[in-house]
């Protein structure tokens, strides 16, 4: 049955919630940030909450998420699903879309509907917006939706769970070994004392956007990382790609495999490694060992930099990352020696890293190419 979104389900946002309600603990308060985080299965960086009598106060007169429902992100990271468990919290406005009171529908089966193909293409289609996309509510009623019936529903949503699930488990596993790295890095740098700028021993290397006008640079086979693809620990592929005439074009060169890449501009801070070679735009910064510094060891060292950098702007508007903020950065330093026992020690934890997130890559792209044909029955 073809049907539109808003016959299915009620499609709202939250009421608002100011700045001056924002509290250091409390109820979680979620922005697409961290429905981001929880839809990859990471840990979410709280950092906000609201008091348990305003979360009280807002429940009873107009609901909060329950279990079941479903939230889209809307604005900037555009069509990241997310359904919602036995959880208490609240969310932010206009930056969250929140699906609810699903008639003869499964939120489930909208999610999966969201990530695959059929529901990007919509997304992609029926955002508004040039320099930040956006999803209306107005534009989410009318997407156009396959709806076969409950029942069938519940058999693809089954189809699909087991992919899911080793999804889900290699996620965590990835965050499991990545704690372990960074307590082997935390247990090695304690014994250093800050004695070396930052830059003597990282290159900070910058990017570039070639001319978006010109059809024959865009959609072609390489990799372009913009910061909405920081999304995990290892990036293997990107919202937009380049051919290799717009590469040549381009202000960055081709980065090669565990590149760390910093957002400096937009959602600053957030780190990743490169998967596979691939180009950088001007809003990210690329680091790159000196010498015989590995790059496990700079991506470690970047994340205490990065966090050292934000203790520094507490209270202040922390949007934005310039060479300069890396160049006054006093850093714990070792000789190559060390360094190179560090490398010893995390790269095959991070060669796991990596192996499980192309698997999840491989299995993700199974689960978009099941999910039209089990719509149509072929496989039910």
């Amino acid at each position: 049955m073809r049907c539109k979104l808003g016959d299915i389900c009620d499609i709202t946002s939250s009421k608002r919630i100011f700045a001056h309600e924002y509290r250091p603990f409390g109820v979680p308060f979620y922005r697409g940030k961290e429905i981001i985080e929880k839809q990859s299965g990471k840990t979410v960086s709280n950092e906000l909450f609201i008091e348990e009598s305003r979360y009280a106060e807002i429940e009873e007169r107009h609901g909060a998420p329950q279990n079941g429902d479903l939230l889209l992100t809307s604005v900037g990271t555009l069509g990241v699903p997310y359904v919602v468990r036995n959880e208490r919290f609240y969310f932010k406005d206009g930056n969250i879309t929140w699906f609810r009171n699903f008639r003869n529908a499964s939120s489930q089966y909208l999610y999966y509907w969201l990530l695959s193909p059929l529901g990007k293409q919509q997304i992609d289609s029926k955002s508004i917006g040039s320099t930040q996309k956006a999803l209306t509510i107005d534009a989410l009623l009318g997407f156009e939706i396959d709806l076969p019936s409950l029942e069938e529903q519940l058999k693809i949503e089954r189809n699909l769970w087991a992919l899911d699930e080793k999804i889900s488990n290699n996620k965590m596993i990835n965050h499991h070994l990545e704690q372990m790295a960074q307590a082997i890095f935390k247990s090695w740098i304690v014994d250093f004392e800050p004695t070396k700028p930052f830059t003597d021993i990282v290159q900070v290397l910058g990017g570039g956007t070639p001319k978006t006008g010109i059809a024959e640079f865009w959609d072609g086979e390489i990799p372009f990382f913009t910061p909405k693809d920081a999304l995990g620990t290892y990036v293997l592929s990107t919202d937009k790609t380049l051919t290799a005439a717009g590469l040549s074009s381009c202000n960055s060169p081709l980065y090669p495999i565990n590149t760390v890449f910093v957002t400096a501009r937009g959602t600053v801070g957030k780190l990743a490694l490169a998967g596979c070679p691939m180009a950088m735009n001007q809003s990210c910064y690329a680091l790159v060992g000196a010498d015989d510094y590995g790059q496990h060891y700079v991506y470690h060292l970047a994340q205490f930099v990065v966090e050292h950098l934000k203790h520094k702007a507490s209270g202040a508007v922390f949007d934005a990352i310039v060479t300069r903020d890396f160049e006054s950065e006093i850093v714990p330093a070792s000789t190559i020696e060390d360094v190179q026992s560090f490398e010893e020690k995390v790269a095959p934890i991070y060669e796991a890293i990596l192996n499980n997130s192309k698997e999840n890559a491989r299995l993700a792209t199974l689960r978009d190419t099941l999910l039209p044909k089990l719509m149509k029955g072929e496989l039910l």
